[in-house]
């Protein structure tokens, strides 16, 4: 029977495996105008804090080539050697500031999606190639936002610019009037500002874009109801699987159940249907622990076990069903079978030291105090 178009509707939200996918693919968010925010305006920190410094260096570059005597310039070898050493002398000037761009064009785009380099992202898919896709691609919604963005980030920063540069008009005015080591100065101050306008601008602009980046990325990983459900059996296994592992873990869990049966002080039975394996130790433990219990076949088994080994037991079947389904494996006894459980213990210590000792037999408590409420069965 075909599926109902509802069930195809993507409207589940992307499971954390399908996250994972994605990123493995390459496939994160990502916001441009963060990553263009970002580099302006560490570029423009850059010019403000080493702007003074690199520009002296240049104009001492400047003044060095200018000052180059006649034979020199006609000395193909020496303008050689010259020009190597003033390629030299302006990258050492100007490399804190193109590192700590580089820097930051490699540290902003990890705060949205995180570092991610998959190698998948850079093969040839031929999809990308077709030319009615692409059209589609920017004819389409996404192609009229980005539309739409575009023109908005020209409007907002043209209106920043026009008014900076009117707000500092009679700045840029005057620098034709200074001497030039004093106008490139300004200029450079005036550029680094300038930087900074343009950064209150993008951070406007990546205010609106990264939420929308991040709502694109999950609405274009969200999964139908059927992608969910087959995710789920792929991630947690068949049925039939998980039965069978159930069923393992249920057998380690047996087998080693069954190891701590010769450690136990005492075997309490029904006789036959209940068993459970007591121990206690006073000074690790506050209270008797039940280090195995078992029903029908194992608790044949535990007896088996008990009797290889040695270890009492003793007939008492309402203490058998009280502890059996009151108390979990490997927990201590609830407050209200101390009394009981105590008796029980001392009539094995008693039995022990007789058969160590001689003397007279002890004698098994004809009645165990068991609370109502923890009684089961007749």
């Amino acid at each position: 029977m075909a599926e109902r178009n509802d069930s195809q509707e993507r409207t589940e939200q992307p499971t954390p495996r399908k996250l994972q996918q994605a990123r493995e693919r390459g496939q994160v968010p990502r916001s441009r105008e963060l990553n263009t925010m970002g580099v302006l305006l560490v570029g423009a920190a850059g010019l403000l804090f080493l702007g003074p410094a690199m520009l002296e260096d240049l104009l001492a570059l400047m003044r060095w080539g200018f000052s180059l005597a006649p034979g020199q310039t006609t000395d193909t070898a020496m303008l050689s050697l010259m020009l190597e050493e003033a390629l030299v002398s302006g990258i050492q000037a100007i490399f804190p500031f193109l590192l700590m761009v580089l820097v930051a064009a490699l540290i902003v785009p990890m705060g949205l999606g995180g570092w991610s380099f998959a190698t998948s992202a850079l093969a040839l898919k031929w999809d990308k190639l077709d030319p009615v896709k692409g059209l589609q691609r920017v004819f389409g919604v996404r192609g009229l936002m980005e539309l739409v963005k575009a023109l908005a980030k020209f409007l907002l920063v043209a209106g920043i610019s026009i008014l900076f540069i009117w707000s500092q008009l009679d700045a840029l005015i005057a620098l034709g009037r200074q001497p030039l080591s004093a106008s490139l100065g300004a200029a450079a101050t005036l550029v680094a500002y300038s930087f900074l306008a343009l950064c209150a601008a993008l951070v406007m602009i990546a205010a609106v874009d990264v939420p929308f980046q991040l709502w694109q990325h999950s609405r274009q990983l969200r999964m139908t109801r059927q992608e969910v459900k087959e995710e789920f059996k792929e991630t947690e296994g068949k049925p039939e699987v998980r039965s069978r592992i159930r069923n393992l873990q249920r057998e380690i869990a047996q087998r080693r159940m069954m190891e701590e049966v010769p450690k136990a002080d005492v075997i309490v039975t029904n006789p036959t249907h209940f068993a459970v394996a007591l121990r206690y130790d006073p000074e690790s433990m506050a209270a008797p622990r039940v280090v195995a219990k078992g029903a029908d076949l194992m608790a044949l088994r535990i007896r088996e076990i008990g009797s290889r080994h040695h270890v009492p037991r003793v007939s008492a079947p309402p203490l058998a069903r009280a502890v059996y389904y009151s108390t979990k494996l490997d927990q201590e006894i609830p407050a209200g079978l101390y009394v009981a459980v105590a008796q029980v213990l001392a009539y094995v210590y008693q039995l022990r030291r007789y058969r160590e000792e001689g003397g007279e037999a002890p004698s098994m408590p004809a009645e165990l105090p068991i609370p109502d409420d923890l009684r089961r069965g007749p």
